[in-house]
């Protein structure tokens, strides 16, 4: 049997395994807040980043805006042209862009593109914009209709390939431009052809399709806004 003296030592070795153990989990408990803290700090710093980001970049926008409106405010309505906030230059007049079913450009959007797209290009490359946009977009819409398909989607498909087509001949004809050779391996980086075929047609308030609004080309900026907070939350990943 063991004495009081060695239940008393046995008392306090358990006791002091206990605060060794108590001493360990508060130690822990102190590390844990200390990171949670930091994490939380690098958290609020990378949402200040992007909020800056997003400030930034709405900046550029609408200053972008503004310069391209000042440029062609006299040319738009003559070119059945229009500027939206969102830097898309749209084309709407169809009598002057492509015959029904072609995709070869008539020599009145070719006149129109001669024009436009050097002053286009003067602006959108200018210092301040040229590293912050990220694609310059030739865009092709089509109204849904198509005489002789035989279903919607078969109209849909036709329309596609005809889209994509006039994208690429409006694409071909703006990069072989001499005003814009200067720029032609920045364009290279950035210009695209899209065929959206009947994709984003154009409605009434009543939600009727307008066919002839709804074939267009536009040219659309996109800035490498997403991009910058794409890459600004990736290192905030835990």
């Amino acid at each position: 049997m063991l004495d009081d003296s060695q239940k008393l030592d046995d008392s306090q070795d358990h006791e002091g395994h206990w605060v060794a153990v108590s001493d360990l989990m508060a130690g822990l408990m102190m590390v844990f807040m200390l990171v949670s803290v930091v994490f939380m700090i690098n958290v609020e710093t990378e949402r200040d980043k992007i909020r800056d980001v997003a400030i930034l970049y709405d900046q550029l926008r609408t200053q972008l805006y503004k310069d391209l409106e000042t440029e062609f405010a006299d040319d738009m309505p003559r070119w059945g042209a229009e500027l939206d906030e969102d830097l898309a230059f749209r084309f709407n007049n169809t009598d002057v862009l492509f015959d029904k079913g072609e995709a070869e450009l008539k020599p009145e959007f070719q006149a129109i593109l001669d024009d436009f797209f050097p002053r286009y290009v003067r602006i959108i490359t200018q210092e301040q914009y040229r590293d912050d946009i990220l694609e310059v977009r030739i865009e092709g819409h089509t109204s849904s209709g198509w005489f002789g398909a035989r279903s919607e989607d078969e109209a849909y498909i036709l329309n596609m390939n005809l889209s994509q087509e006039r994208t690429r001949s409006t694409l071909a004809y703006v990069l072989g431009l001499k005003p814009v050779a200067d720029d032609k391996n920045w364009l290279k980086a950035h210009l695209t052809a899209n065929g959206l075929s009947s994709a984003k047609v154009v409605r009434d308030d009543e939600g009727s399709e307008l066919g002839s609004a709804s074939r267009r080309v536009e040219f659309r900026v996109r800035t490498d806004a997403e991009g910058r907070i794409a890459t600004i939350l990736d290192r905030v990943q835990p």
